[in-house]
């Protein structure tokens, strides 16, 4: 079958290693359910996986992708939820030490067909396209999750996204937007300013500029470039959820000061269960809340896609189609 994937490592140049071309189709596994791919997001999980990160060497060749949406065995419309978790775990999947991501272990979604556990596929409304749908297992989950479960907002209440642009920073916005918050968002960029407007913040504002109140909470995926900030924009009990740190995991002032003196909490966050996705799902259904899709690329052109991640130039998602 057709599949992208991985082929060798490299830090320094991460695309060297990836390959489009032909694998062999999935292998039929017990409580496991096969669907055929009709869209697939990309994400920067993949990027790090090209560079070895997550990935083991003698998992390779490894078909990469997370997040797909298509048919399942049945003919039914799904959404697949990229999270593996251990058959004897119980609970918050997210949670279970031994769990995974699809393209980890186990063969992922850039390719014409892709097995999952069979509790890892959630029906796809009518209402969303597959590329849309596509959109959702890994960087709008991990949204919900950071916003509704971990950060634990109401309608009401405000909220700061850093760095306006990425996948997850897109779909925090809207849904924030969606769940009624007053939402703040950052950018670098004037053009990604003016698009997070268009997607729902209630104002925008240079990186590292002074809000026009504290926070109740703030969602951080830039990491270092935007830490001090973050810690600063909260009210004190406030909410940090991080869930990424694309500038780099070591802040050059960490403010664990103003953090216990302010009684913040620091909460960290990482994708979301199959119920979350659900509710997730159904949110969209129903509010009319569309994923930002930046581009959508025939899977046979899926350098490109990565190209573009890679250089930074995307506001929204990159998604595959077959």
């Amino acid at each position: 079958m057709f599949a992208v994937y991985a082929e060798t490592f490299s830090t320094e140049h991460p695309l060297s290693g990836l390959v489009v071309g032909e694998r062999p189709d999935p292998e039929p596994r017990e409580g496991w359910t096969e669907v055929t791919v009709k869209a697939a997001a990309l994400n920067h999980h993949d990027l790090w996986s090209l560079r070895g990160v997550g990935l083991r060497e003698e998992a390779l060749p490894m078909i990469l992708g997370c997040d797909a949406a298509g048919y399942d065995e049945d003919g039914n419309e799904v959404v697949v939820h990229a999270v593996v978790k251990d058959p004897a775990w119980t609970g918050d999947e997210t949670l279970d030490p031994k769990r995974s991501l699809l393209s980890e272990r186990h063969q992922g979604t850039f390719a014409d067909k892709v097995i999952v556990p069979v509790g890892n596929v959630v029906a796809k409304p009518a209402s969303l396209s597959f590329e849309e749908a596509a959109c959702l297992p890994t960087a709008w989950l991990t949204a919900y999750r950071m916003l509704f479960t971990q950060g634990q907002l109401k309608p009401g209440d405000s909220v700061l996204v850093q760095g306006a642009g990425g996948g997850v920073a897109t779909a925090v916005i809207a849904l924030a937007r969606a769940g009624g918050l007053r939402v703040y968002a950052t950018s670098r960029n004037e053009a990604k300013r003016a698009r997070a407007l268009e997607l729902g913040a209630h104002e925008v504002l240079e990186s590292n500029a002074r809000l026009p109140e504290k926070v109740d909470a703030v969602m951080e995926t830039v990491g270092k470039a935007t830490w001090s900030h973050s810690v600063k924009s909260l009210r004190p009990g406030g909410s940090l959820v991080v869930s990424g740190a694309t500038s780099g995991p070591n802040p050059d002032n960490a403010e664990l000061t103003r953090i216990f003196f302010l009684q913040l909490r620091v909460i960290g966050s990482t994708m979301g269960t199959r119920t979350e996705l659900g509710s997730l799902v159904n949110l969209l259904d129903v509010s009319g809340v569309r994923p930002v899709i930046d581009r959508v690329i025939p899977m046979a052109q899926a350098k490109e896609g990565f190209d573009a991640m890679a250089s930074g130039e995307v506001f929204g998602k990159v998604v595959f189609t077959r």
